[in-house]
């Protein structure tokens, strides 16, 4: 009866057939036809550009995307265009300095076509079969912009304007010409949060990649470095970046790593945690594979000794692989200590390890099974101490580790001003009538 009703409440049921149909109409075979982004190339009409564009991306509802409608002048021809871009994603400056000025301020185009007809001119004396490219002349005299990209299919356009890039689209031309003008806001870099240290680097990663990247080439300054870029998602297409020093990474590691990125069949990424759960070995192992770090330091330095390090865009972590035991036994801080000291600390984070996963399970073992091992004046203290206390030891310690996992936990959720005072105040509490804190 519980089993039922729990499968009730939580259980999702699929149905087999739905209670609605959707209209078979003029609009939805058309939306149907432009959805085949794959094959759909650019049309030589501009309407019929604009209007995919419109359905593509829903500009009826959508109330940041954005499309200019302008005419162009050349050669006395009037020449339709518009501008296409997802606004809050661009500059604006960028947009009205590199692009919207140059083509529409008449005078300096005037002048810039005058020189074209004179050269033109001069090479059909030479040629008779050369004419006026107005791609060419688009591409190559009235953008003033560092990264112009020419795309002929709908599905690289869609990339590029999702990205942050305005997309111009001209009357008779195939193509469009997609033009770099990202202008959305990021974090700038700061000191990481989780790996604090006293010496060395206090950059940590941001969540843009471009801005990783740039990171890693200034700390390691070597053209052996290596960054390939790929998606992963069949909706959000993430970009991921997988780095490796040329010369140092074994070769089968790195393709390994390739192998297993570029081999994802899932919708979406948002997160370097997701993409460790999807590349690690075996998904039942409890213990850590990878390494996930936020500082750029310390991943330059894997990367040096030929680790093999993968970027995700939106997250400020980067992974980092394969990982062995002492990697989780070292602190960025080390490099910068004598080796003797940096030795110590090592040592004796082993001996914290070992004495956190067997301390617990020896405390129960001895109270419970061999107190002749506790000295005597030990020995009555903890029996005074647990005459109060209606608990068994053993769910006594269970209670303990529970709870220091919920104080963790509350510690991160909740306010940090609020979460200090419980933890404070529960440990206090807690330290007055467990035993076992009192002797720790």
């Amino acid at each position: 009866m519980v089993k039922k009703i729990f499968n009730d409440i939580f259980k999702y049921k699929e149905k087999e057939e739905y209670e609605f149909i959707l209209p078979n109409t003029a609009n939805n075979i058309a939306e149907n036809e432009f959805n085949d982004e794959d094959s759909q190339t650019v049309y030589k009409s501009i309407d019929e550009n604009l209007y995919y564009l419109k359905i593509k991306y829903n500009m009826l509802i959508n109330s940041d995307i954005k499309s200019r409608e302008f005419t162009l002048n050349i050669s006395n021809h009037n020449i339709k265009a518009f501008i296409f871009y997802i606004d809050g994603m661009v500059e604006d400056s960028a947009i009205n300095d590199f692009i919207m000025k140059p083509l529409l301020l008449k005078n300096s185009m005037q002048m810039k076509i005058s020189k074209q007809s004179t050269n033109q001119i001069l090479s059909t004396e030479k040629n008779k079969q050369e004419k006026f490219n107005l791609e060419n002349y688009l591409y190559s005299s009235l953008i003033p912009q560092n990264s112009v990209s020419k795309e002929n299919k709908f599905s690289d356009i869609v990339v590029k304007v999702n990205a942050g890039f305005c997309a111009l689209f001209v009357d008779s031309l195939n193509i469009a010409l997609c033009i770099e003008t990202k202008g959305f806001k990021g974090r700038n870099v700061d000191q990481p949060i989780t790996e604090a240290v006293v010496q060395g680097a206090q950059e940590g990663f941001v969540e843009n990649i471009r801005t990783n990247t740039s990171m890693l080439r200034k700390i390691i300054n070597n053209e052996n470095l290596i960054i390939e870029e790929t998606t992963v998602g069949k909706i959000s297409k993430t970009k991921v970046s997988i780095c490796y020093m040329k010369n140092i990474a074994n070769d089968d590691l790195v393709a390994e790593v390739k192998y297993r990125v570029n081999n994802l069949q899932i919708d979406y990424i948002l997160s370097s945690g997701q993409l460790t759960q999807f590349i690690k070995d075996s998904s039942k192992m409890a213990f850590p594979q990878t390494i996930s770090t936020e500082r750029s330091d310390k991943t330059s330095r894997y990367l040096l000794l030929g680790r093999v390090a993968i970027l995700i865009d939106g997250s400020p972590f980067s992974i980092i692989l394969p990982a062995s035991l002492i990697d989780f036994l070292s602190s960025p801080e080390d490099s910068n200590l004598n080796y003797h000291y940096a030795n110590f600390l090592r040592i004796l984070r082993s001996v914290a390890l070992v004495s956190a996963l067997l301390i617990p399970g020896l405390y129960i073992a001895i109270t419970m099974y061999h107190y002749e091992l506790i000295p005597s004046e030990l020995l009555f203290a903890i029996v005074a101490a647990r005459e109060a206390i209606p608990f068994p030891i053993l769910f006594e310690i269970i209670i303990m580790e529970a709870s220091f996992e919920l104080i963790q936990e509350a510690s991160i959720r909740v306010p940090s001003s609020f979460s200090t005072t419980v933890r404070n105040n529960w440990c206090f509490n807690f330290r007055r009538s467990c035993c076992f804190c009192k002797y720790c």
